[in-house]
């Protein structure tokens, strides 16, 4: 749902670009209570990991694909104010670098794909948690839920979008019909990935899943080729143990995302996504623009200069991935590391009883 440079008007793009601004600057201050030591290298994978299956275009009808947004993702694994960070920087390097979404555009597609996805899926994960049971298979289904109306919302919000700004006179009813209908089956992939994904991280460490606090998973041992619960120990040897496992998710996380950026990508659906369909369809990209960056030497997920095709987009994945989880997790710790020190200057000048 990358929306290019002309789509919408340029006082439109100004005050989405505004709104976009003010909700980063607002997520920066509520992210501060949502990272800590362990939750800040992860919150710059989950950057990397939504970069890297926003890559992965499936199939949801003829002639048309989707991706994952990755807004109920990221809030259910880092927060929310954290998330539509992590949304927001995969969208900055997607824009600057490989020419994706028009960077005139970037207000409106971090409002849409960011802000109201994360919005949405939080307000549904956390209403269907005060009535599931408490347990993991519960955050899994609410983020299944979470997942599949963020996407529709999002198709609703960029109509809402295109009704005032929109550069081309077209039935407004219809667009609405058309993205709000085809999103629905993209949710459907996008909720399928997101609990997944959030199953698999809440199986090993469901004390890094924000969306999962409070729930405890027992340390686990491997005996004779079974996974079987560990005594209890000396808590510096729990605490050794889990920022261990910490590091393995870590890890296993960047390991996946450039996997799937390096090598799955290429077998991605080449058909457009939910936004080109239904734009090509009802006439909303007449006036679209040539994106600014389309001369980098990343343009379109390729490798300039690199005529292999397979190994042009597998580079350009892995080039992406690295950066990403570079620029990501340098931000989450530079807001982490400022808590950090405007919470120890507060304790040094409290006054003494």
């Amino acid at each position: 749902m990358h929306v290019p440079d002309g789509f919408v008007n340029a006082p439109v793009s100004v005050a989405a670009g505004v709104a976009a601004a003010t909700a980063v600057a607002v997520s920066l201050r509520g992210a501060r209570r949502e990272l800590d030591e362990r939750t800040a290298p992860l919150a710059g994978l989950v950057a990397a990991f939504i970069f890297a299956v926003q890559m992965l275009n499936f199939p949801v009808a003829a002639g048309t694909s989707g991706h994952l947004l990755g807004g109920a993702l990221a809030a259910i694994l880092v927060g929310p104010y954290t998330g539509v960070l992590c949304v927001s920087v995969v969208l900055l390097m997607q824009g600057i670098l490989f020419a994706d979404g028009g960077l005139t555009a970037l207000g409106v597609n971090i409002t849409v794909m960011g802000v109201v996805t994360v919005v949405t899926a939080h307000l549904v994960f956390r209403g269907l948690l005060r009535l599931l049971p408490p347990g993991r298979r519960s955050v899994t289904v609410a983020g299944f839920a979470a997942a599949l109306l963020s996407v529709p919302a999002a198709a609703a919000a960029f109509t809402a979008v295109y009704a005032v700004g929109g550069t081309t006179d077209v039935p407004l009813g219809k667009v609405l019909t058309a993205m709000v209908g085809v999103h629905v089956l993209i949710g459907i992939g996008e909720a399928l990935i997101t609990a997944a994904t959030v199953g698999a991280v809440i199986a090993v460490r469901p004390d890094l899943v924000h969306g999962a606090r409070g729930l405890a998973a027992p340390l686990k041992l491997r005996v004779d080729g079974a996974l079987v619960d560990a005594p209890a120990g000396p808590a510096p040897t729990a605490a050794v143990a889990a920022a261990g496992s910490a590091k393995k998710v870590w890890a296993t996380g960047l390991v996946t995302a450039l996997v799937l950026a390096g090598f799955v990508s290429f077998y991605a659906s080449a058909s457009p996504d939910g936004l080109e369909k239904v734009a090509a369809d009802q006439g909303i990209d007449q006036k679209v623009e040539e994106h600014a960056a389309a001369g980098s030497p990343l343009a379109d997920y390729s490798v300039k200069d690199v005529d292999d095709a397979r190994l042009s987009g597998g580079l350009a994945g892995v080039i992406g991935v690295g950066i990403t989880v570079a620029a990501g997790t340098g931000i989450f710790w530079v807001v982490r590391r400022r808590t950090s020190h405007e919470s120890t200057a507060a304790a040094t000048s409290a006054p003494v009883a």
